[in-house]
């Protein structure tokens, strides 16, 4: 076997070599050649979205609202929605919510009954009339469950193929609004839209259409509405967090530790009037749905965890 013997040449490029990885290595002792990432630290919440979002100027919630046992009144700190929740993580408050009247409140709320997509770009439109988004705001997107519902109403005299085709529309629209957000500095969390054929809404369809594939489209719509935002959106793992609502209240309702196929409140009482005071019965921890399509404070908190996870881990 022939030894390999290296010529001076050999050992000076080695030699440079050592040396090289030398200086790395005193570098990396001092410090040098490493960055640390800053936590994310917003100093204002920006919320837009349909009802799941809202707390009202009185602070009611669209879920089951708490009632001080000693004065009667609504607690709008207590059963928090998913941004109140965001917001807490971070020491913001809405003014919406402001028991200790903190003189100057963090928190935008744009979020309003009954928003949809094409809402959801007027409530945009009229932030970037007022101002704009600056890298140390923290915005939240969650609508489209009432487009679907609302696109689901229209079958069968629609047919299922052109009504996917428009949730697909809507989808766009709305990846669209939120690229508009990034391209503007903000750091979103942008929340899916749960199963609209899981919720008590649906399971009645069922019942009253004689039709156990109402659940199946209204599925169908979300998924379809969900897969097509996902793919549009400027999805780098940057500005926007996307937060998987939907898989977390599929869970939930696959293995459920509470009731999920029933709402909470009294169908006699508007969610926003819905209290710990108006339950069909037991307590709200018990259920997973305030009304027939609205989430309890057990499902908003689902949905705050991921939000929490996305808001802390994302590289804002």
């Amino acid at each position: 076997m022939k030894r390999f013997t290296a010529g001076p040449r050999g050992f000076a490029h080695l030699a440079q070599f050592v040396l090289s990885l030398a200086a790395l290595a005193g570098l990396s002792a001092c410090g040098g050649g490493t960055s640390q990432i800053e936590p994310f630290a917003p100093t204002r919440i920006i919320t837009f979205g349909d009802e799941s979002s809202l707390i009202k100027a009185d602070g009611k919630k669209y879920t089951i609202n708490a009632v001080d046992s000693i004065t009667g009144a609504i607690d709008c700190t207590a059963n928090p929605i998913w941004v109140q929740q965001l917001a807490r993580r971070f020491g913001l408050v809405f003014k919406e919510c402001n028991p200790s009247q903190i003189a100057i409140t963090s928190g935008v709320m744009y979020a309003e009954p009954e928003g949809n997509v094409a809402r959801f770009q007027a409530q945009l439109d009229k932030h970037f009339a007022t101002g704009g988004f600056g890298p140390k705001d923290l915005v939240t997107v969650m609508v489209g469950a009432n487009d679907i519902v609302e696109l689901y109403k229209q079958y069968p005299a629609q047919n299922k193929d052109s009504l996917l085709d428009e949730a697909r529309a809507r989808a766009r629209l709305l990846a669209a609004q939120v690229n508009r957000i990034a391209d503007a500095n903000g750091r979103i969390v942008l929340a899916t839209v749960f199963d609209q054929g899981a919720t008590p809404y649906a399971l009645q369809e069922n019942i009253d259409k004689l039709d156990s594939s109402r659940t199946v489209f209204l599925s169908e719509l979300t998924k379809e509405f969900n897969e097509e935002m996902r793919v549009s959106i400027r999805n780098d793992g940057r500005l926007i967090g996307l937060a998987l609502a939907d898989e977390q209240i599929k869970f939930a309702v696959k293995y459920p530790s509470s009731e999920v196929s029933k709402p909470a409140c009294l169908n006699t009482v508007s969610v926003d009037n819905c209290t710990t005071n108006t339950l069909v019965d037991s307590s709200a921890s018990a259920w997973l749905w305030a009304n027939d399509k609205l989430l309890s404070p057990t499902g908003q908190e689902l949905i705050a965890r991921v939000a929490l996870q996305r808001a802390t881990t994302n590289p804002f």
